[in-house]
């Protein structure tokens, strides 16, 4: 699905390098690049503080901790997604509501949330899914209705643009009280391990993260909060802080790997491709299309006899998982994500690919769909 290592090569020089110099250093805790990774990428977001953390789940957990709710508050969030989105709500003992998204975007629906609020509901976290940011104007006009936080889980559109009415560009995750992310490898930015970060432009709430993500410390040995321990090691935020200088040309790269697919699968009556919101960019991180009429299983199969991965992000809704059973979500409750459960097919997308390569995952794919 993802070609790490032709990546891996084509900026190994710069890579290797900055490794390194952090070996070299033996700072491999707080050391120097995680600082100025953080002020990298706040200047590539256009933002006043990014905070890093272990990894994008401790990232949503930090935000709601340091956003001070208690046990019993309710956030809403998308039943379709990853389930660390509704994980970090239950496991502070908040109460996830959960609720339908958009049939073509996949991301959570601003009508939805608006029918969900209660006078307990605290904060609408919007998924930006496979790479495409969620109605985050028409998001945050309810927010603000209703005097709720906004944090966006922008693991999966990091370097997206987002085109305001206003006219003015700016980046996914820098319009919600707080912007989460995850840097796992597969991401669009990702690093050789684990990480994450926090964005926000409240001078106030970006002290208290901080605070929160290191034990709760307000200097050492003075603990004024209940926190965590999650940090971006040196390492890590070193490869980054390369990784980052080639953002926007990975995005450009599989902006053109989705136009092949498109290209490709124009026509075909059981397969509907991504739909592209009009006021964003989308970074694909993930190409995922909806079949119908054909057997989704069976593809897969067929797909893996031939030598080509794909995935279906995901396959259960959290609102039928065991773990978030509820009695008020039924099967039925979302049809829509319930139907984009049983459709959804996610095929290779990434920045390293051979044009044979695509032509084969292409004509094999429509083949198979088309038999």
């Amino acid at each position: 699905m993802v070609d790490l290592k032709t990546q891996y090569h084509r900026i190994k020089t710069e890579v290797d390098a900055a490794i390194a110099e952090v070996l070299e250093s033996t700072q491999f805790i707080k050391g120097p690049a995680v600082k100025k990774f953080e002020d990298n990428l706040a200047a590539y977001l256009g933002i006043k503080d990014v905070i890093s953390c272990a990894n994008g789940t401790d990232a949503l957990q930090i935000a709601m901790m340091a956003l001070g709710y208690q046990p019993g508050d309710e956030v809403i969030t998308a039943s379709f997604t990853y389930v660390a989105t509704a994980e970090v709500i239950a496991l502070l003992k908040l109460k996830p509501v959960l609720v339908e998204v958009n049939p073509d975007t996949f991301t959570i629906d601003p009508a939805a949330i608006e029918a969900a609020i209660t006078p307990k509901t605290k904060a609408i976290v919007p998924v930006h899914m496979f790479g495409q940011v969620a109605d985050i104007e028409a998001i945050m006009k309810i927010a603000q209705k209703h005097g709720l936080h906004v944090i966006e889980d922008n693991a999966q559109a990091t370097g997206a643009d987002i085109t305001l009415t206003d006219g003015r560009k700016v980046k996914a995750g820098t319009i919600g009280t707080v912007g989460t992310t995850s840097f796992f490898p597969s991401k669009n930015l990702g690093c050789y391990g684990d990480g994450g970060a926090l964005f926000t432009n409240d001078a106030e709430l970006a002290k208290k993260i901080r605070v929160v993500s290191n034990h709760g410390q307000t200097q050492q040995y003075v603990h004024d909060e209940i926190g965590v321990n999650s940090r971006l090691d040196t390492l890590q935020a070193a490869i980054l802080n390369v990784k980052l200088q080639y953002l926007d040309d990975y995005a450009t790269r599989r902006r053109g790997v989705a136009d092949f697919y498109d290209n490709a699968f124009k026509g075909l009556a059981n397969v509907q491709t991504p739909v592209r919101a009009p006021y964003c960019t989308h970074v694909f991180h993930q190409y995922t299309v909806k079949l119908y009429g054909t057997n989704r299983d069976d593809v897969r199969n067929r797909l893996n006899e031939k030598g080509i991965p794909s995935m279906i992000y995901y396959p259960i809704p959290l609102h039928l998982q065991k773990a978030y059973k509820d009695s008020r979500y039924k099967e039925g409750a979302f049809p829509v994500t319930e139907q984009l459960c049983k459709s959804v097919l996610s095929l290779p997308i990434h920045t390293e690919f051979e044009p044979e390569e695509l032509a084969y995952i292409a004509d094999t794919f429509k083949q198979i769909v088309q038999s």
